[in-house]
């Protein structure tokens, strides 16, 4: 049951970083510049059967292909988990879409999306499903993800500029 949970954490913290840094469209490559260096928070982790954890991130955003892609490295942790992930995102014309690896558990799968006026709304599937929406900024970006099914229902998060 925590190798389950551990999977699902790392899916849905996977999906989130993999989002923080996709807000903006690809023409719009000032926005990726903002977004670019490292970011550090924390927020909540609520498993399905009431229990919740704090989580402490740390996360660095790479711009690619000029401005049309982006790379990130996260390390989350909580007081039962540890998380490392990779994602490799595209941006065309506001629309996201892309894949994500959580390497401690072999879990991955993609994430196709929307952005515009600071709010990015996504949905992502693989190993699970789910949505998300991040609402950003320069200097902060606050994330909200919920699944369905599963031993994780929600995931809440704020990421500041480090």
């Amino acid at each position: 049951m925590a190798n389950a949970l551990r999977s699902t954490l790392g899916i849905i913290s996977a999906i989130a970083f993999s989002t923080l840094g996709t807000a903006a469209p690809a023409t719009a490559q000032s926005d990726l510049s903002v977004l670019a260096g490292s970011w550090s928070g924390g927020g909540q982790i609520r498993l399905a059967d009431g229990r919740s954890e704090r989580l402490s991130c740390r996360a660095s955003y790479n711009q690619r292909d000029g401005g049309s892609g982006l790379g990130l490295s996260i390390r989350c942790a909580s007081q039962s988990y540890k998380i490392e992930l990779r994602s490799s995102l595209k941006l065309a014309g506001g629309r996201v879409n892309g894949s994500w690896e959580e390497r401690s558990f072999n879990a991955g799968g993609s994430v196709t999306g929307s952005s515009a006026s600071g709010l990015l709304r996504l949905a992502f599937s693989g190993t699970m499903d789910g949505s998300l929406s991040v609402s950003y900024g320069g200097s902060s970006q606050q994330v909200s993800i919920k699944t369905s099914g599963g031993e994780l229902s929600a995931i809440s998060l704020s990421l500041k500029r480090v």
